[in-house]
Order: structure tokens, then C-alpha cells, then sequence
């Protein structure tokens, strides 16, 4: 009698399965027909201020900002504006080559021109090889200025057979970050003739 009773809603649970399956199956290319058909030009309505009684239409935002995301020469700003000649790159080119000249002594872990990192491996000065340097430079914007660039330099020391973290000297970022500015300038000029 028992066995009766689970054969049955077994087969009730198989038939529901089936039934859910076919309108899935149906329901799809209905769903997908439907969005074939949207305008890909449509607006959407801006929030209403107070007192307005019609909603505003307006561009649509975007997931990459005002300008939207572009890739390669379509937009690149000119030399009036400040993106330093380089096209592609989401930031200074001069501060970006300067950057990655004052660093070519040491070993590239990374290097986003689009995000304006830089992040170095480990180097161990020949006259020093009891400690090593590490180096994170972040190129902050599309204009040369003093304030576009940052450097963060870390130290290790050599302590039996382990490295140990170390203090840097508080003026070595600063410096590095100097001389990746005056390499920048120099490209300029050299570019440019400013």
C-alpha cells in the first residue's frame, strides 16, 4: 500500500518536471524574440524635479564615465590639452615613459598603461646583496604636473635565511618620484620643443 502511495507521487513529480521543462523550453525563444525588437536608440527618463509633470529623457549612463571607454587614436587629447601625445593610454604618456626608464634597472612585474601602475619585482643591488628593493609606481592622471605621479618603495634586509621587512629612508620615494619627473620633462621638450 505504501509502495502504491510513492509510485504515485513519483509519478506525479515526474510529470510536473516535464510539464516545467516544456514551458521553459517554450517560454525562451518567446523572451528572446521580444528583446530582438527593442529600440537600441531609446532614452531613459531622468528623475522628475518638483513640480515637473512630464518625465525628462536623457542620454543613458554609462558603466565608464562621461566619455564612455575608447580604445586607440578616436579621441586622444591633443598636447593644448595636456594627454602629453599619447594615444591609447589612460594616462600621461611622458609621465608613463619616464616612468618606466627611471625603473628599467629593475625587473617589471606589471605595467597598466591604462590604470597607470607599475609595480616592480624584487631587485638586489650588486654592491648591496644582503637587502632588496621593491618599487610601486601610480601615474594618477593625463596631465604632467608635479603632484602626477607617486612612487611607494618598500626594503628588505637579509636576517639569517630569511628576508625581513626594513624602514626606507623617508626622502627615497620622494626622490624616485623626482627623477621620474625630470626624465617626463625631458621627453617633452624633446617632443615638443616647449
Amino acid at each position: 500500500m505504501a509502495s502504491g502511495r510513492r509510485d504515485t507521487a513519483k509519478a506525479k513529480r515526474g510529470w510536473r518536471n516535464k510539464i516545467m521543462a516544456a514551458a521553459a523550453l517554450l517560454l525562451a525563444p518567446t523572451l528572446l524574440f521580444g528583446c530582438a525588437y527593442g529600440d537600441p536608440n531609446s532614452q531613459y527618463p531622468d528623475l522628475r524635479r518638483p513640480g515637473q509633470t512630464t518625465p525628462a529623457y536623457g542620454e543613458p549612463a554609462s558603466v565608464f564615465g562621461p566619455g564612455g571607454l575608447t580604445l586607440g587614436n578616436a579621441s586622444a587629447p591633443t598636447q593644448d590639452q595636456g594627454g602629453g601625445g599619447g594615444a591609447g593610454i589612460g594616462v600621461n604618456s611622458f609621465l608613463w615613459r619616464a616612468s618606466l626608464d627611471t625603473m628599467s634597472f629593475m625587473p617589471l612585474v606589471s605595467a597598466d598603461p591604462f590604470g597607470g601602475v607599475i609595480i616592480t619585482d624584487w631587485y638586489t643591488p650588486p654592491q648591496t646583496p644582503s637587502e632588496r628593493f621593491k618599487v610601486n609606481v601610480y601615474i594618477l592622471g593625463r596631465t604632467l604636473r608635479a603632484d602626477g605621479v607617486r612612487a611607494a618603495v618598500f626594503r628588505q634586509e637579509m636576517q639569517g635565511a630569511n628576508w625581513v621587512d626594513a624602514p626606507v629612508a623617508p626622502s627615497t620615494a620622494t626622490d624616485l618620484e623626482n627623477a621620474i619627473l625630470t626624465r617626463a620633462r625631458q621627453l617633452r621638450v624633446t617632443q615638443t620643443g616647449e
